[in-house]
């Protein structure tokens, strides 16, 4: 089994708050077996000069969409399986390039693409599934167009694994159960209206309480979770009286639904650079007037939201929710935040808050022993520069998952 002893680095450990000089790492296969602040023995173990560079956990996308390779999904339609897995193999080797060891795909991502990552048969982070998204006819999952009668087939294209239209108790409980049955680590629903559906209002309340309930019942009887997109405050609240587990977007969150989220011991992904990125390309890839227009109502509530939220004390995770050719624009989101945040409170929202919301606390995002040896070495302090996360990885030197190297530039 390798092992590789770090030496030479200052310490960015979420958890202590601080750069910290004087610490030494030996991992040992795919485990950080030991960190200590003096000098390690391990006569066995490969030495690694990180020439005064920042180590620190590798980086957690909360909210991403590795199938989704087009801004405009509906054109997805006209893409074959085999295209849409293609995209996905280039899209999580940019993640992985730009240092995300870890993501959260909330909505097409199966149980296939993550075995093929897990068994190293393509480069990407750890993904944590979803599924199909599931939603009720006429809301944010349901993709048909207003001349569509009835089912639409999507068994062929790839829209096959995306989205799931599920009414009534017994259907949303037969779709949690599928979810789970095809290897979902988490179930996302769909609570309220969304930028990227052609006809549901951002107000619309999607899913009846007894809907929701179902849901969470469905998936805690599984040992699982539920997540639910939703934007204002009448959602959030539904979904924290329902169980739900975790909000995404919420950026028309107000005081109220942000004491009850902080109450249930909820937690929020916002990710704001989705908004941005939407108002500044995404009528180019063929998004419409009547989506962009919804993106205008939600984009200025973003910065807001997370100032309510750091108020009423929910933790909030980092999420891109980009899709297709905006994919790139990643770590864009450590940028936007520094209106109302600090850095370091950034960085643990794209680490030790990540890894909350996976339930991977002592694993993921931090460096310790007995975690994942999922580390990044930047050229640079982050706390004084989060810059250093942009330009594609530019200012990484090295990418470690699970004890192997995606990039190492220290040879």
């Amino acid at each position: 089994m390798t092992m590789l002893h770090f030496k030479n680095f200052a310490l960015l450990e979420p958890g202590f708050g601080e750069l910290r000089q004087g610490y030494e790492l030996v991992v040992e296969g795919d485990t950080i077996r030991e960190l200590s602040d003096k000098p390690i023995k391990s006569a066995k173990a490969d030495a690694i000069d990180c020439g005064g560079r920042t180590l620190m956990p590798g980086l957690i996308d909360s909210h991403v969409h590795v199938f989704l390779s087009e801004v405009y999904i509906r054109s997805m339609e006209s893409m074959p399986l085999t295209l849409m897995t293609a995209r996905a193999v280039r899209l999580m080797k940019g993640m992985l390039d730009r240092g995300f060891t870890s993501v959260r795909d909330t909505g097409g991502a199966d149980w296939g693409i993550k075995e093929a990552v897990e068994k190293g048969d393509v480069a990407g982070p750890r993904l944590f599934i979803a599924g199909a998204a599931i939603g009720p006819t006429g809301g944010h999952s349901d993709p048909r167009r207003r001349t569509d009668f009835g089912a639409r087939c999507h068994c062929c294209n790839a829209m096959a694994y995306t989205m799931n239209v599920s009414d009534g108790v017994s259907s949303v409980r037969k779709s949690v159960r599928e979810q789970m049955r095809l290897g979902a680590d988490h179930i996302k629903i769909m609570m309220s209206g969304g930028v990227a559906s052609p006809y549901d209002p951002l107000d619309s309340m999607q899913f009846s309480v007894e809907e929701v309930k179902a849901a969470v019942e469905e998936a805690k009887a599984f040992g699982r979770y539920v997540c639910a997109h939703a934007y204002t405050p009448e959602a959030i609240t539904r979904a924290a009286q329902c169980g739900v587990r975790a909000i995404e977007h919420g950026n028309l969150i107000d005081e109220a639904s942000a004491k009850l989220m902080a109450e249930n011991n909820m937690f929020l992904t916002a990710n704001l650079v989705a908004y941005y990125a939407m108002k500044e390309r995404a009528a180019e890839f063929g998004m419409t007037g009547d989506m962009l227009a919804k993106n205008d109502l939600v984009i200025d509530g973003g910065l807001r939201s997370l100032e309510i939220c750091k108020r009423a004390g929910v933790p909030v995770a980092y999420g891109s929710d980009l899709l297709g050719q905006l994919q790139s624009e990643q770590s864009r989101e450590f940028l936007l935040r520094r209106e109302v945040l600090s850095p370091l409170e950034i960085i643990r929202s794209a680490t030790t808050v990540g890894a909350q919301i996976l339930r991977m606390e002592g694993k993921l995002g931090t460096v310790q022993t007995g975690a994942f040896a999922d580390l990044i070495l930047v050229d640079g302090d982050p706390l004084k520069d989060l810059a250093l996360f942009q330009e594609q990885g530019k200012h990484l030197a090295a990418i470690m998952k699970g004890g192997a190297f995606h990039k190492n530039t220290l040879h």
